[in-house]
């Protein structure tokens, strides 16, 4: 069983909204067996309307549209859906009366314009809008379905929940799709492949892997798609402990909320441990990942962002004469780094960053792209130094990955 996503709206097309609405319609449609064949993002008039239609309805059993819904006259998705089915507009009473309703609570004047709202197709089972005034609306065509939902998206996500994928649960007899993402950290893709491809070439045919790369890490999503859920479940268990005979070393974790902070954060609380950060490239990039989980305060106890060196030899205590004989941008000052802010919030462990992220050279002549990222243990400090690239935000993005996987590394021998 296979969808198209039509959103409608020239705001999406010029960059002015992003659209969300496709991202939590196909998350949706998954859940219940049905796979998203494409998403298409349309402007706002009806030869785009109609040609867009006419298009998904001849590859897809069901098309689900957003946008376009709303009571001013650029707003034409449902004149052109009754285009499309040579239909007319009919006025659903008990539409008007809940729109008359909403409009009276807050004391809001009801219009001929308000009133228009209530017109639909006559062919089509109108699915009522409980938080808005713009009706849903299901064709049934030729054993195919198209669904018209409002683009506002607490309104789309209601009629999705309550009415659109009951409704398309009660219509189509649907297989099971069950998803297992296998999070990995320090390696590039390309190695991941190497490492586990005869495990790949020897996956059951009902079970594909999709490879998920982002600076630092590779996600591993398995998909499986059959009619009996009990026997993906446990082929997909099956593989994944295959692969964690395989990869041990670098899984981390599981499914998408399962990241390297998440895995620190767990590692830290099961032994009582603490951990402060000093961040001079990376900005407080490092500490922005850390305390985004909730629960960081029971292990994170600070951080400083040291980009000046007066706050690296104040607050610190990064010796002047290092900064002088070596620079900022070295093993020696990152080290010290690192020490200073262990010492200073008293933790377990603590993580230091200096480097040149660019675009230009500083002071220190440094080229751009060098990093040095430092680690304080209970019993010892170290550093390692990097060479990230360009540009600024891949340095930077690269520097806080790195420093998050020698931390945890670190944390994983004690």
């Amino acid at each position: 069983m296979q969808a198209e996503i039509i959103t409608i709206g020239d705001e999406i097309l010029i960059g002015q909204i992003l659209d969300s609405n496709s991202k939590f319609i196909a998350t949706e449609l998954n859940k219940i067996g049905v796979s998203v064949y494409q998403i298409t993002s349309i402007q706002d008039d009806k030869k785009h309307i109609l040609e867009a239609l006419k298009n998904a309805q001849n590859k897809v059993d069901i098309v689900i549209l957003t946008g376009g819904l709303g009571p001013t006259k650029d707003d034409i998705t449902k004149l052109t859906l009754a285009e499309y089915f040579n239909d007319t507009l009919i006025l659903n009473d008990e539409i008007v009366e809940h729109i008359k309703t909403m409009f009276a609570k807050v004391n809001y004047p009801f219009t001929e314009v308000n009133k228009n709202q209530g017109l639909v197709p006559s062919l089509c089972t109108p699915l009522f809008n409980t938080v808005g005034t713009a009706p849903g609306m299901w064709f049934e065509n030729n054993k195919k379905v198209v669904i018209s939902l409002p683009g506002v998206p607490f309104e789309m996500k209601t009629l999705m929940s309550l009415s659109v994928l009951p409704k398309i649960q009660q219509t189509f007899k649907l297989p099971y799709i069950l998803h297992k993402t296998i999070l990995t950290y320090g390696m590039g893709e390309s190695m991941v492949a190497e490492r586990i491809e005869d495990w790949e070439n020897n996956l059951p045919n009902f079970i594909k892997l999709a490879y998920l790369p982002s600076f630092g890490n590779v996600r591993l999503r398995l998909t499986a798609k059959g009619i009996s859920k009990e026997v993906l479940e446990n082929s997909i268990k099956v593989e994944v402990a295959k692969l964690k005979n395989i990869i041990s070393d670098i899984i981390i974790g599981f499914e998408e909320n399962e990241t390297i902070e998440v895995s620190i954060g767990l590692l830290l609380k099961e032994k009582q441990q603490t951990i402060a950060i000093a961040e001079s490239c990376t900005g407080g990039s490092i500490c922005k990942r850390i305390t985004a989980i909730p629960g960081a305060s029971n292990y994170f106890v600070g951080g400083v962002v040291a980009y000046n060196p007066s706050i690296k030899i104040n607050e610190l205590s990064v010796d002047k004469h290092l900064i002088d004989e070596f620079s900022v941008v070295s093993s020696q000052v990152v080290e010290a780094m690192a020490k200073g802010i262990q010492q200073k919030y008293q933790t377990t462990y603590a993580i230091a960053t200096t480097g040149n992220a660019g675009p230009t050279t500083d002071d220190t002549d440094t080229t751009v792209g060098t990093v040095f990222i430092a680690v304080a243990t209970p019993t010892a400090v170290y550093s390692e130094e990097f060479f990230f690239g360009k540009p600024r935000e891949k340095v930077i993005e690269r520097a806080t990955n790195k420093a998050l996987e020698m931390i945890r590394k670190e944390i994983l021998k004690n």
